[in-house]
């Protein structure tokens, strides 16, 4: 049965607030706006990931989670040094795409919906995703706040590992115990831990996609010691869970970084993934996406609603390509269960923001494809770039499990921030070479002349 107010008009009436947590939360903006702008990425990181979703403070009707508080801290700390700190490259095609994919669900929602009540939840996305863009933009700038950001991941991946490895020892979340509901989720048997995320899965997607950015840093030779326990702590994210979906991305992620030795040759494995999909759809009884149904990983998992949601999206196109659809709950069983973010992007935003969010991610293969060529003489630096690309694929295939909603989402707009940090590094560097090169050639020339 669909939950009441699935889509808005939802959430706890009054102010939910641990002593703690509003300790935490006070602490945490203070350093967000004395700390030099290099130091932010911590205290931000750890209130925005440690701090469960389900602690908010309710004003005039309107939820303002601890991590929208945080947000509008960091919004602040920027808007005060935009001058001395303007993000690295400027203001470039990627933030363009984030900003318009933004302002589409912002008024398409709305629109669907005209309802104040709609405009208000949409205000509380827009907010989440475009302030927490641009504030994780400001605080990455170069690569040595790249490896902060990796650093304070690992961190939180490996206490959230700590209290998942005791929730499947005491059937409880210690982070439920803030909000007085310390149980665990159980499916089929299993305790499904969580952590301090919203759900199981978004925490298990969480440590799977950050695989490929913990080897890079254990790589780099410099923090090898938390990148190792980061590995172990991302590991036991994804496998606590008990969700196909984190088990698949974690893959994804290892299947990326394996492909390093025919970096060369991927226009060839691309066309050749193309070819397979298109052979495969035309000789089986059913469409090539009903493979997923076939995906069991855990003995517990949903895949036959995974295939369907899919299904009934491409076979209701005509429902939700204007203004996205709210009727997608009468399509089948569960199907207003969106676990799928290209769904629920087209669902709530139409195919405008559909078209928008896979052009973001076009757009990071595109960069990270572009300046891998540029650095082909730098193996190191070619290395980087390849384990973003692979952090980018494992998120491209959780994107297919679940729906980011909750703190999750910062990773990925963390990825999209250091994905422009890393192209422009390396494009100015190579740039760079370049001039020096002529230059050089120039001096000699001049004196030989």
């Amino acid at each position: 049965m669909e939950p009441e107010n699935i889509q808005f008009g939802g959430g706890s009436p009054v102010t939910v607030l641990h002593p703690l947590v509003a300790v935490a939360m006070a602490l945490a903006i203070v350093l967000i706006l004395c700390l030099p702008r290099k130091y932010v990425i911590a205290p931000a990181f750890l209130a925005l990931f440690l701090i469960p979703k389900g602690q908010v403070i309710v004003a005039a009707g309107l939820h303002f989670n601890v991590y929208r508080i945080i947000i509008l801290a960091g919004l602040a700390r920027w808007v005060a040094s935009r001058r001395s700190s303007p993000p690295t490259a400027g203001f470039n095609f990627m933030d363009w795409i984030v900003t318009f994919w933004a302002f589409s669900y912002l008024i398409i929602y709305s629109l669907q919906f005209m309802e104040i009540q709609a405009f208000i939840k949409s205000l509380g996305v827009f907010l989440d995703a475009l302030g927490g863009y641009f504030v994780v933009r400001f605080l990455i700038q170069d690569r040595e706040d790249v490896r902060r950001t990796i650093k304070v991941l690992a961190t939180i991946a490996i206490v959230n590992a700590v209290c998942m490895l005791n929730e499947q020892r005491t059937s409880e979340n210690i982070f439920g115990l803030l909000s007085g509901n310390p149980g665990v989720p159980v499916r089929d048997g299993k305790i499904r831990s969580q952590g301090s995320f919203a759900v199981f899965i978004t925490a298990g997607t969480f440590g799977a996609t950050l695989l490929p950015l913990l080897v890079w840093l254990w790589s780099d030779g410099k923090s090898k010691m938390i990148s190792f326990l980061g590995i172990v702590g991302a590991t036991v994210m994804s496998i606590t869970c008990f969700a196909s979906t984190t088990v698949i991305a974690y893959a994804a992620g290892i299947v990326g970084l394996c492909f390093w030795p025919i970096r060369k040759q991927m226009r060839l494995v691309r066309w050749g993934i193309v070819a397979t999909l298109v052979g495969l759809h035309l000789v089986m009884h059913g469409p090539v996406w009903s493979l997923i149904e076939h995906i069991d990983l855990t003995g517990s998992s949903s895949s036959y609603h995974r295939y369907m949601l899919i299904d009934n999206f491409i076979r209701h196109f005509g429902e939700w390509w204007l203004l996205g659809t709210r009727s997608n709950g009468s399509w089948g069983w569960e199907m207003w269960d969106t676990s799928n973010q290209y769904v629920a992007y087209g669902l709530s935003g139409g195919l405008l923001t559909l078209i928008l969010f896979i052009s973001i991610i076009s757009r990071g293969f595109a960069s990270l494809g572009t300046a891998r060529k540029v650095a082909e003489h730098n193996r190191r630096e070619e290395w980087f770039l390849w384990c973003l690309g692979a952090t980018l694929f494992s998120h491209v295939v959780a994107f297919f499990g679940i729906g980011y909603f909750d703190q999750v989402q910062f990773a990925w707009f963390a990825l999209l921030a250091i994905i422009s940090v890393a192209a422009f590094e390396a494009t100015s560097s190579a740039v760079a070479q370049v001039q020096e090169a002529l230059t050089s050639s120039y001096e000699v020339h001049a004196v030989s002349s």
